[in-house]
Order: C-alpha cells, then sequence, then structure tokens
C-alpha cells in the first residue's frame, strides 16, 4: 500500500515512490567494468535489505521493496548506457515519480576511486549515461557520483571506464558498495549529508591502537643488577 496522508476535505495524498537507478551496460562482457559501479551498487542495496528478484520492466530490471515507509523502486536500465533515459523515462512515468525523486548512481571520473558525492541538478558532463536521462526527464534527479578515477588522458577515457575492476580494486570497490547498502535509508529519508558522512565513517582505516601509558614509578633509574 503506497505511503501517504489524509487530508481533511477527505482525499488521500500519497508520496510518490523513490526510482533508484543503477547505470550500467547489460550483459556478462560488461559486469565488472567500472562502467557499471552504478549497476553493482543498487544490486548491493537489494541484497542488502531483502528485495524480491529483480524482474524484467520498462526496458530494464526492476525489484522493489520498502525502507524507512518508503517504497522504493531499484531500476537498472537494459537499454545500453547511452539510452538509459528510455527505460527510466517510462517507469518514472508509470509510477507518476518526479524528477526530484529520482535517483542515480552512476560512475564518476572525476572522483578519485572509491569516493563517493551526491549532488542535485547540474549538467550531465559528458556522460552518456546522464545526457540520456537529462532528454527523458531533466536535469533535477539526484546523483550518486561514484569515483571510478581518471585515466589522466582524454583519448583512454573510453577503455578506461570499459575496462574490468582489477582484483586489487577489490579492497576499496567492496567496502564502498557495503557502505552505501548499508547507510542507503539515509538517501530514502533524504539526508545526503548524513549519507555521505556515514558512509565515509564507514570507509576509514581502523585506527591504531594507543601505546600502553607507563604506570607511576616505571620510570625509574637504571642500575646494575
Amino acid at each position: 500500500m503506497p505511503f501517504g496522508i489524509t487530508l481533511g476535505l477527505g482525499k488521500r495524498m500519497t508520496t510518490p515512490p523513490l526510482l533508484v537507478v543503477g547505470l550500467g551496460n547489460p550483459g556478462p562482457k560488461y559486469a565488472g567494468n567500472r562502467h557499471n559501479i552504478g549497476f553493482m551498487a543498487v544490486d548491493a542495496i537489494a541484497r542488502h535489505h531483502g528485495f524480491p528478484a529483480w524482474r524484467g520492466r520498462f526496458q530494464g530490471e526492476m525489484t522493489e521493496g520498502s525502507i524507512g515507509g518508503r517504497r522504493v523502486l531499484l531500476l537498472k536500465p537494459m537499454t545500453f548506457m547511452n539510452l538509459s533515459g528510455q527505460s527510466v523515462g517510462q517507469a518514472a512515468r508509470f509510477f507518476k515519480v518526479p524528477a526530484t525523486d529520482v535517483l542515480v548512481f552512476h560512475d564518476e571520473l572525476d572522483l578519485q576511486e572509491g569516493k563517493l558525492r551526491v549532488k542535485q541538478g547540474g549538467g550531465h558532463a559528458g556522460h552518456n549515461g546522464l545526457r540520456s536521462l537529462h532528454a527523458a526527464i531533466g536535469p533535477e534527479y539526484r546523483r550518486i557520483r561514484l569515483g571510478i578515477g581518471h585515466p589522466g588522458d582524454r583519448e583512454r577515457v573510453l577503455g578506461h571506464v570499459l575496462k574490468d575492476f582489477a582484483k586489487a580494486d577489490a579492497s576499496w570497490l567492496d567496502p564502498l558498495l557495503e557502505a552505501i547498502a548499508v547507510q542507503f535509508p539515509h538517501l530514502v529519508a533524504g539526508d545526503a549529508a548524513t549519507f555521505m558522512s556515514k558512509v565515509a565513517m564507514m570507509l576509514q582505516p581502523p585506527k591504531p591502537p594507543r601505546p600502553e601509558r607507563p604506570e607511576a614509578g616505571d620510570g625509574g633509574n637504571g642500575g646494575a643488577a
């Protein structure tokens, strides 16, 4: 049942579901690509929060559940990255979700590997998936930018994003995906600042143990045995 409130005139105003999109390319060939970190993020959210199996809808794969009393729809467009807006636009129109209630997880070249930022509105910065979303639903959706690092040369960007994460990347990628899934309810509640702060805290390396302080009187004077 949709979450909502009842107004004094007997009309029921429902809160639209939250449409959460992971961007990537379909098929095993692309599954491990840096470009597919958006798919990986929503997969982690679905697993952690016990969402049911994915099923085909709106030219994509969708699953849904409830978090904090809010209906949450997870969507992975299967249209290939450049046409992601076709899938997202269909789902948003069907469920009457405004762009401001669409969250998009995507790879970000301009962030260091393992870093995360949340942004609402703005340009697409040449990202073809975002460019397609802009055309389909406008620019006011929220983006969760997941850093994959920059290869340092524009000519190498395509090869970089379509290259699989290395085995060594698991040391930062797995903890990042786990932190996103665990702290996701803060995003559902609209608290991006707490979400980013809590994710950063989970990713901090453990502090080394403090050295034991010498007990009083231990500082003493050396002497012959």
